[in-house]
């Protein structure tokens, strides 16, 4: 099939490069002219603008959306409601919320175009061992685009999950426990490293044990186990952890749905704790300590009173 990518980034390009490999034609479009040029050499009808992209594609066309979530998407959807004829089909694979998805198919389908969203999974490893793919739609339209899912995925890694919008916010949900397992992760892993008692031990070597067998065995402990090899102890890694959105539309989703979900919702607090410099909270929490028991407070300057 032919199908047109835009967005060349970390997943783009090489969801790019695999459709390639699984002999389909892509033209790809960037606004960076080297992401572009690459893909070109990796075989991809190269495009300078969202109007050439369009251009290049054969009737029904289908173009694949692979740019930051909000501003970005809708920017892109617009100018495509513009370029594309009725039938074409607009697929949105970033991790666009749920409730914009819902509003971006009302919008293509009032132009007579088809319209797809596509929670995908998979990261830098995707173009190795495929993607993970969540789709939101119309049964027919999925039906069409289906060799295009099918070289992306590994098998059995992609479906049909529900009517728009439903990919993204099973991606989502997704992110959102992953969100928990990494933390649980994390802590586990510094109280072995903390342990007074066994102050040696080995985290490669744990998580190669954990990864063979144990009920804990996971593909996030299979990269935890990659960067213990190449790291041993995380050295020269700031503690700051990025917060994308997923997370929280997950735990905004659970109280709007009076759903529990106080591991995801304490792990996206957790990425917000990580990414302050120093904690005000804290300093309160000294400070009154101090007020009601006398306890010692350690000053900024390292010294105590």
């Amino acid at each position: 099939m032919q199908i047109g990518m835009i967005g060349l980034g970390r997943m783009g390009g090489n969801m790019t490069t695999r459709l390639i490999q699984h002999g389909h034609q892509v033209v790809a479009y960037d606004r960076s002219d080297d992401a572009v040029e690459q893909a070109a050499k990796d075989g991809a009808t190269p495009a300078h603008s969202l109007q050439q992209l369009v251009q290049e594609l054969k009737p029904p066309r289908g173009v694949w959306i692979m740019v930051p979530a909000g501003r970005p998407v809708d920017d892109t959807i617009h100018e495509l409601c513009s370029l594309l004829s009725p039938g074409d089909t607009v697929i949105d694979g970033g991790n666009s919320k749920w409730t914009d998805s819902i509003q971006h198919a009302k919008d293509v389908e009032a132009k007579g175009l088809h319209w797809l969203d596509v929670g995908t999974s998979g990261g830098i490893w995707g173009l190795k061992v495929g993607y993970s793919m969540m789709i939101g739609g119309r049964p027919d339209t999925f039906k069409h685009w289906d060799p295009i899912f099918e070289a992306l995925a590994p098998e059995g890694g992609y479906g049909l999950v529900g009517p728009a919008g439903s990919g993204h916010f099973v991606k989502m949900v997704h992110n959102g426990i992953e969100y928990g397992l990494m933390e649980a992760y994390a802590e586990g892993f510094e109280i072995l490293k903390c342990s007074n008692d066994y102050p040696n031990l080995d985290l490669t070597q744990i998580t190669g044990i954990w990864n063979h067998g144990s009920v804990v065995r996971s593909w996030l402990l299979e990269l935890a186990e990659a960067a213990f090899q190449r790291n041993p102890t995380l050295e020269g890694i700031a503690p700051y952890v990025q917060e994308s959105g997923e997370g929280r539309w997950t735990v905004e989703a659970a109280i709007d749905e009076k759903v529990p979900a106080p591991i995801i919702a304490e792990s996206l607090f957790r990425r917000f704790a990580s990414l302050q410099q120093e904690s005000f909270s804290d300093k309160v929490l000294a400070a009154l300590r101090n007020e009601f028991g006398g306890h010692a407070i350690k000053h900024e300057s390292g010294e105590g009173t």
